[in-house]
């Protein structure tokens, strides 16, 4: 078995066409097919179902594919932290973070990285924390920002995650709202009472703010949902109803008010994670640092906010 196999088993189980693969590839299709047959006799087992027009993945094929695309990351990553010793290029950074971080830490880490290493190339994908542990665990990152609270057991065993930020999920709105103006803090169920924005179903702060409102039984009066984060600070700012953020994304943001929340108060836990099996980087472990030191800055500057790591 060779890179060069994996490769064009991969690129067949994508695109689902021999043809069209060996022309991504930039090879002649016999030979394309000569790899997949090769491989397939040194694992003794069919990957695809070859019928006309339409090629499928064999159980054999399902249960191989997640691995190649983690080899094929793997050596990836080898290939550039060789370069980067070998002197022939400065390196590169994936770095994975969820929106409410894109909008808040990550451009502040990126300007300044970018700032000091231009030569480094600078990948960023921006998900929900569960499908950047996919990502992580797949090879796609060398880092993830991540909600703790998304880490499953299993995950955890396989990743090294370092404490990041502590944070207040706190409610904002409107810097002309005259309730806002006139208090120090809101209940929850007070705040259930306000004309409220709910983020995308996909975000893992609606699920806590929901799950919050559920166990005190009470229904919140919603005038908008499924906007995405920086649509939902936009309506916000804009008046049409309040909405239930992360502290950190109220910094530089002089067009919003917060107020924290009580009975109960919300908070969450954010870590830096990256896989245990695959060393960081050079370019990596600079990110790293980079991250944790502006992590702490940020805490400084705002309230509802706990560095532990700088």
């Amino acid at each position: 078995m060779n890179l060069e196999q994996l490769q064009g088993f991969v690129e067949v189980a994508r695109l689902g066409h021999f043809t069209h693969a060996a022309a991504q590839l930039h090879l002649a299709q016999p030979s394309l097919s000569r790899q997949i047959s090769t491989l397939e006799h040194e694992l003794g087992s069919e990957l695809f179902h070859r019928a006309r027009g339409n090629i499928t993945l064999t159980a054999a094929g399902e249960s191989l594919l997640p691995l190649a695309r983690r080899m094929l990351a793997d050596a990836d990553t080898v290939r550039h932290e060789m370069q980067e010793l070998a002197g022939l290029r400065q390196g590169r950074v994936r770095l994975g973070a969820p929106p409410t971080f894109c909008i808040s830490l990550v451009p502040e880490v990126l300007e300044a990285f970018h700032r000091s290493h231009p030569g480094i190339d600078l990948h960023l994908s921006e998900a929900g924390s569960r499908e950047l542990l996919d990502q992580l665990a797949g090879g796609d990152l060398d880092l993830a920002l991540v909600v703790t609270s998304d880490l499953g057991a299993e995950q955890a065993a396989s990743l090294e995650t370092t404490p990041l930020l502590a944070e207040d999920l706190v409610a904002i709105a409107s810097a002309s709202n005259p309730d806002f103006l006139t208090r120090t803090s809101l209940t929850l169920a007070e705040f259930a009472e306000m004309p409220q924005i709910l983020f995308d179903k996909s975000y893992q702060l609606r699920t806590t703010l929901m799950d919050a409102y559920r166990a005190r039984g009470l229904s919140p009066r919603v005038v908008l949902e499924g906007a995405e984060m920086d649509a939902v600070l936009r309506l916000v700012e804009r008046g049409l109803g309040v909405a239930v953020a992360p502290a950190m994304v109220l910094l530089d943001r002089p067009g919003l008010l917060s107020l924290p929340l009580t009975d109960p108060g919300l908070t969450r836990l954010a870590s830096l994670a990256h896989r245990k099996d695959v060393g960081l980087t050079r370019a990596a472990t600079a990110m790293q640092d980079l991250i944790s030191s502006t992590a702490t800055q940020l805490a400084l500057r705002g309230t509802g906010i706990t560095a532990f790591t700088g």
